[in-house]
């Protein structure tokens, strides 16, 4: 994995683990640039005893990461900022940010 993926894994990684009523997992591809982090807790409402999202969806094409979903109250953004990604090279695609099309 090179540096770059590396950082950001170690990222949001920090995002996953125990949560208040639940756990937080990461998922990810083989090739290691579709990261996400999924939510599965319980709760004592009766109306909706379980719950299970993605609070945050990442993918990494080429120099760019791109966050598609970020739903933290300390973002995804700032904290790979910290851990020596630049600005530059992040889309916050779930702020309108242009992403770059896709090929197959």
């Amino acid at each position: 994995m090179d540096s770059s993926k590396q950082i950001v894994y170690e990222v949001i990684t920090g995002y996953t683990g125990k949560a208040l009523n639940g756990y937080s997992y990461l998922t990810q591809d083989e090739e290691h640039t579709l990261l996400t982090v999924v939510d599965v807790a319980q709760s004592k409402e009766k109306s909706e005893p379980h719950y299970v999202g993605v609070s945050v969806i990442v993918r990494i094409m080429g120099d760019m990461v791109i966050i598609d979903r970020d739903q933290n109250d300390k973002l995804v953004i700032d904290a790979l900022v910290q851990a020596g990604i630049p600005r530059e090279q992040i889309i916050l695609a779930y702020a309108g940010e242009s992403v770059p099309e896709v090929t197959v």
